[in-house]
């Protein structure tokens, strides 16, 4: 079946940077656009960053230009680098498509 594992979060202090996996198996991973959400403690889930099949961006106003998502469809991973993390962005990120979504990982971002 289709499943997405995340990889990569952790603690890291304002400033700071991590690089978010998330990997895929059960699909043709090439042929979908992929997605990452994330969901704060008490807060709706919200979308951050979207890839198309053929690498086309758009990113949450609240991440743009501190966060770059990709993906190498050879190893069925897509990626979310994210920079300048601040407080406010501690969350489960997870990823998804076609109504699947992963686990979710723990990002926390405090002094």
């Amino acid at each position: 079946q289709v499943q997405f594992v995340e990889s990569g979060g952790g603690l890291v202090q304002p400033g700071g940077s991590l690089r978010l996996s998330c990997e895929a198996s059960g699909i043709i991973f090439s042929a979908y656009h992929m997605y990452w959400f994330r969901q704060a403690p008490g807060k709706q889930r919200e979308f951050i960053a979207s890839i198309t099949k053929v690498d086309t961006t758009n990113y949450a106003v609240s991440v743009k230009g501190r966060f770059t998502i990709s993906r190498d469809n050879a190893k069925n991973t897509m990626y979310l680098q994210m920079d300048r993390l601040k407080p406010e962005d501690t969350a489960v990120y997870l990823c998804m498509t076609n109504n699947v979504w992963g686990q979710g990982i723990q990002v926390t971002v405090s002094s």
